[in-house]
């Protein structure tokens, strides 16, 4: 813009009267003046050009330690891209590992002067006194200083109570009777131990709750799952 201004008053300087660029057409068509001429236009020119472009203003570019244009975008597409981005501020959760299948713990053997690894059962029909006698179970190991390994619960067992009428052969459900388990497992319970503790744990049983107390097998560990008939049929299925 500013070269094409200088350019446009260069020549009206030159076709203006007093110019001593101005020729008549005789001399115009003289081969001498006409070098003339053309030399002292380009003397001129040479001298505007460079100023001009040292007029023209630059920027320093934010990001980079050069000069950069006036005309050059700063921006990759349009001005208004990229206004809102937020996704690159959260950081990214790591992916969720899958839970490994529940392996069975080795067993404790038994020793001279100790029970390897015991399974203290506590069952029954109200969920709110077998919750809260297995809790006491595990406080009392707690402060007789007997090792607790696990404490967990089985599978809800679902009991239904058939009645069939004097007159009648048809068969009416009664009662639906729920019975819920809850072991607690022990480790390394000393022998002179054990007598004290079932003597406390028998005084202080609820009513209504059954207590027993055997080793843990391969068998105790496997009635932790419930039983899925259907997968398993179409496992053995597909292993034929």
């Amino acid at each position: 813009m500013c070269l094409r201004y200088f350019h446009f008053n260069l020549l009206k300087l030159i076709g203006t009267k007093h110019s001593p660029f101005v020729f008549s057409r005789n001399s115009a068509t003289n081969p001498v003046f006409r070098m003339a001429f053309l030399t002292r236009q380009q003397f001129v020119f040479s001298k505007i050009v460079p100023s001009l472009y040292r007029a023209t203003p630059s920027i320093q570019s934010p990001v980079c330690d050069g000069v950069v244009s006036l005309h050059h975008r700063q921006y990759r597409s349009m001005p208004t891209h990229g206004i809102g981005r937020w996704r690159h501020l959260v950081p990214q959760e790591e992916p969720k590992k899958r839970r490994e299948k529940l392996q069975m713990k080795p067993l404790v053997e038994e020793t001279d002067t100790a029970y390897g690894t015991l399974n203290v059962k506590v069952w029954g029909h109200d969920m709110t006194l077998v919750e809260h006698y297995a809790q006491y179970i595990h406080n009392l190991c707690n402060r007789l200083q007997i090792k607790v390994a696990e404490c967990y619960a089985l599978p809800t067992k679902t009991t239904e109570v058939l009645l069939m009428p004097e007159q009648g052969t048809k068969i009416f459900i009664d009662a639906v009777l729920k019975t819920h388990e809850r072991v607690v497992q022990l480790s390394f319970l000393d022998t002179t131990l054990c007598t004290v503790f079932l003597e406390v744990l028998l005084k202080n049983q609820p009513e209504g709750v059954q207590l027993s107390v055997q080793q843990h097998t391969e068998a105790d560990f496997q009635a932790r799952f419930k039983a899925r008939p259907e997968m398993e049929n179409l496992m053995a299925k597909i292993n034929q």
